[in-house]
């Protein structure tokens, strides 16, 4: 992100003049209250993208800088002058793009003249300029009869036109550029913010300032092409869910005078008016996203857990997010995000933070019905690093882990799992295989993983499945090679005096007793204790006699598991509904190979999982999977949770390992034969 020229000059002058006052700075760069404040929240954020320190501001109008900004910015950070007129390759092509959107019958001669600059450089800018509507789908087309014209859907140009008038404000002395370039009158902005005010007052918010000073020119804009006739389908917009909305009686408010506007481009508006950032809110409540909030929660949640931290004043945050998603929930539904790339907007230092709140977002996805575009996850990250610099928590700080398994997408997740319940202190990054992981770009420090691999990182050989005592082992290991020592031997005192240092303890006494009694706890009671609550299903209880099936040969792929899927069928494990799912998705999951002529196929429990169980075919003679695989055993699995199974699941990758028995069940002559088998790898 960068900083416009007023949160520019407000910074330097802070960096410059420390000890000067809110109230100074509002007399001398003539802003509101209002203005500075957004200012400097921008100027915050501005900071915290370049993992630098925010500044503070005290209630009586000081600010607290940290020492390290006023070096650092004296040697990186240079204000752009206000005077330079000299237009950027960026600059021209956004030029060009708004004389498109807002004047006709455009020749070569009228963008050499308006952009200053030779006929060569306005083809290449054009060029240019092709890449950047391409993006929106669009093209620029040329005819002797038209001149220049942009081609396409009027929604897609509506978002373009939305996105271009945002960035042309950004360029010095953006605004009088604009009104000289599409013959736009001063008074038409200033009718139009008084409108905005209104509406304003109305819904009972505040716009962003960047919203404020943009939207006149967007409505301007877009009012001259209703009257040219290039309107908006009806395809995109659904009025059940816009015109039951204040931003849809507000939209009447900006149109009252305003003759022939169709319904589509009411809902268009309004749709505006939804999807732009607010900077305060009076009426935003949960209930105006019916299970928003419980949507953010749940994803806070999740990235709590991933990033192993605890954030701090969440119900702060929550709001704070509910801020920014509300207008964000419309602009991903209705695809008006802005089209951008991550590695542009968040720092070298974020990208972890920035790949851990992505892989939080499912919530939302789930409740809006689409995938999260990297601009929304930006900002998203934005949000919640401040807040993480704010508690004094850093990603950086923390030891972070990834996990290499070559043994298949099931496996790699056991494993993943296992590890980071064992190192709850590391942040795991990824699961990868080991082409995902020669391609990797994020920052790491340590990589586990049961087969050796080049890196110049620490790397922990682990077994896929370990059992309890490789666990100590490799936790010891690798504690002893990061931090020099083994984090067993605790002192209860010295625990008990860092908590009175920071809460009241009641019972010194109790509190000893029971820190004694989670250190030196007996883990194998943990063990008998979660076997009473969920009982360890072995290999042998989920593939009996009744669900294996041999069979000399079968015509495909899709033939294997509909044959292997029978039993589970017919005793109402699973229903028709999840075998559809294991043969559609078989392309897009090609690790479930887990060995030699062994495979197992799975989908999720939502897909048609009615009990958990497995079932085996065994086949004579291989059926082909992919152009790759020959299989012998197909093993289908049917989970109903990520925990029940895998005590078999650990049973089998077992079984699959061992060539000897592999082949013995593939040449078995009878079902008691591979029962036997079975029942050998199912002892606890």
């Amino acid at each position: 992100m960068n900083l416009d020229d007023r949160s520019n000059k407000i910074l330097e002058e802070l960096i410059s003049n420390p000890s000067i006052t809110s109230k100074d700075m509002e007399k001398k760069y003539d802003l509101t209250r209002r203005q500075l404040g957004y200012s400097f929240d921008k100027i915050n954020d501005w900071l915290i993208s370049k993992n630098l320190p925010a500044i503070e501001r005290t209630r009586q109008g000081h600010f607290i800088i940290d020492q390290s900004l006023f070096t650092k910015l004296n040697m990186d950070h240079t204000v752009e002058s206000a005077d330079m007129d000299i237009l950027s390759e960026k600059q021209r092509v956004y030029m060009i793009v708004m004389m498109l959107l807002s004047n006709d019958e455009l020749s070569l001669n009228h963008f050499t003249s308006e952009l200053d600059v030779s006929k060569n450089t306005v083809l290449s800018d054009l060029k240019r300029a092709q890449d950047y509507v391409g993006e929106y789908d669009l093209t620029i087309r040329y005819s002797r009869k038209l001149g220049y014209v942009i081609e396409g859907k009027e929604f897609l140009i509506r978002k373009l036109l939305i996105h271009v008038t945002y960035k042309f404000l950004e360029m010095n002395n953006g605004a009088s550029r604009l009104r000289n370039l599409a013959a736009i009158h001063e008074n038409e902005i200033i009718e139009l913010n008084k409108r905005i005010a209104k509406v304003e007052n109305k819904l009972n918010l505040k716009f962003t300032d960047e919203k404020i000073d943009t939207m006149p020119y967007t409505l301007t804009l877009v009012l001259r092409r209703i009257k040219k006739g290039q309107k908006v389908s009806s395809f995109y917009i659904k009025y059940e869910e816009l015109s039951d909305t204040k931003e849809y009686l507000a939209t009447e408010e900006i149109l009252y005078d305003i003759e022939d506007i169709p319904m589509e481009e009411r809902l268009f508006i309004t749709l505006h008016l939804l999807t732009t950032n607010v900077h305060w809110s009076g009426y935003l409540t949960e209930q105006t996203i019916p299970n928003l909030m419980q949507a953010l929660d749940d994803m806070l949640r999740l990235f709590e857990k991933r990033a192993c931290i605890f954030l701090q004043d969440k119900e702060q945050l929550l709001n704070k997010l509910l801020l920014h998603v509300n207008p964000a929930y419309y602009r991903i539904k209705y695809q008006l995000t802005e089209i951008n790339h991550v590695q542009d907007s968040v720092s070298k230092e974020f990208m972890a933070l920035h790949h851990l709140v992505q892989k939080s977002t499912k919530p939302l996805e789930e409740l809006i019905g689409m995938k999260i575009p990297e601009s929304e996850t930006t900002y998203l990250t934005m949000l919640i690093g401040g807040w993480l610099t704010r508690q004094g928590d850093s990603i950086q700080e923390k030891v972070k882990a990834i996990v290499v398994c070559p043994k298949g997408v099931s496996v790699s997740r056991l494993m993943f799992s296992e590890l980071r319940e064992l190192f709850p202190e590391f942040v795991f990054l990824d699961s990868l295989s080991v082409r995902e992981f020669q391609g990797y770009t994020l920052d790491y420090d340590i990589v586990f993983s049961p087969t050796f691999l080049e890196t110049d990182k620490k790397l922990f050989m682990a077994n896929s499945f370990l059992e309890r005592e490789e666990k100590h082992r490799l936790r010891k290991q690798v504690m002893m090679e990061l931090h020099g020592y083994i984090p067993f031997d605790i002192n209860v005192e010295d625990l008990i005096s860092i908590v009175k240092n920071h809460a009241s303890v009641n019972d010194e006494q109790e509190l000893s007793k029971e820190l004694l009694r989670y250190i030196n706890r007996d883990d194998t009671a943990a063990v008998k204790t979660k076997q009473v609550r969920n009982p360890i299903i072995n290999l042998s209880d989920l593939i009996t006699p009744e669900t294996i099936t041999l069979k000399q040969s079968v015509p495909s792929w899709e033939a294997a598991i509909q044959t292997a899927s029978k039993p589970l069928i017919e005793n109402g494990y699973i229903e028709q509904e999840y075998v559809n799912a294991m043969v559609n998705h078989y392309d897009k999951d090609p690790y479930i190979v887990i060995g030699p002529n062994i495979a197992i196929p799975h989908a999720a429990p939502d897909e048609g999982v009615n009990e958990v169980s497995m079932s085996l075919l065994v086949l004579a003679e291989g059926v082909n999977y992919t152009e790759d695989y020959s299989i012998n055993l197909v093993i289908v699995i049917a989970a109903v949770d990520k925990k029940q199974h895998l005590k078999a699941l650990m049973q089998l990758m077992k079984l699959a390992g061992s060539e000897e028995d592999r082949n013995a069940v593939i040449q078995a002559g009878s079902v008691d034969e591979i029962w036997n088998i079975i029942k050998s790898y199912s002892k606890e």
